[in-house]
């Protein structure tokens, strides 16, 4: 069996601030207490790969770059090779229409950095999948939709998916253990701060009973008095968790 990894290393912490000095702060900050910094669109567009240099060498935290690729594919394949070269862990790239897509990216990633395919964002709910047109059957069951851009992805050779929490055991269920689960949405049961935009949420406890692999916990960290104490109550609460998890 393989020996389960330490409780911080589940936990992704998102760099959701809009500059270089900000995600310095918190990189200092949280680079003992989790297993992974997440640098999204604002940050990369305002700091580029200075910040991915600068959390690899401030400690053993990885990098997972959520640019949610989204293009033709050739042009996601050459964004890839770049970003295989830049010293992140994993990538995100839209499931989107296409399957060529998808199949660009993992080529384009050279066996280096781990491809993962992004399902249905945890901010959308049953109206905006109407609204986007989409087939009313996967309004009335997101899971239908999330489980067939899943396939997408694993067909296409992606080392994973980002999705719910409430999709995590399906997935893993359908596709197997050794494919990554990703899941946003993440409240700490001691959750205090206010309703923000996301819409299927679930729980450390929850995410990891379905068998989350990373679980991306933002602002019940970032908005607390002490984020520090935040980080390290939450991997209690996993290291709870993976001790009831057979």
């Amino acid at each position: 069996m393989t020996t389960v990894k330490q409780a911080k290393k589940y936990i992704v912490f998102p760099l959701d601030v809009p500059s270089l000095r900000e995600a310095k702060h918190f990189v200092e900050l949280l680079s003992e207490d989790v297993g992974m910094f997440k640098v999204g669109l604002e940050l990369f567009i305002s700091s580029g790969p200075e910040i991915i240099e600068y959390i690899n060498k401030c400690g053993s935290a990885k990098v997972f770059l959520d640019l949610k690729l989204h293009d033709i594919p050739e042009t996601v394949f050459r964004a890839m090779e770049i970003i295989a070269d830049s010293g992140v862990s994993l990538a995100t790239v839209h499931c989107g229409e296409s399957k060529d897509m998808l199949k660009a990216a993992v080529a384009g990633s050279k066996g280096k950095v781990g491809v993962l395919g992004v399902t249905v964002l945890t901010s959308v709910s049953e109206k905006d999948i109407l609204a986007a047109g989409l087939r009313p059957e996967f309004a009335s069951s997101m899971s239908m939709l999330v489980m067939q851009r899943a396939a997408a992805a694993k067909d296409s050779g992606c080392s994973g998916v980002v999705c719910s929490g409430l999709e995590v055991k399906m997935i893993k269920e359908k596709f197997g253990a050794d494919f990554i689960a990703v899941t946003p949405g993440i409240r700490p049961s001691k959750n205090n701060i206010k309703k923000d935009d996301q819409q299927r949420i679930t729980t450390p406890a929850q995410a990891i009973k379905n068998g989350s692999d990373y679980l991306v916990i933002g602002r019940p960290i970032r908005d607390s008095k002490d984020p520090k104490k935040t980080a390290v109550d939450i991997a209690r609460e996993i290291e709870t968790s993976l001790s009831t998890v057979k």
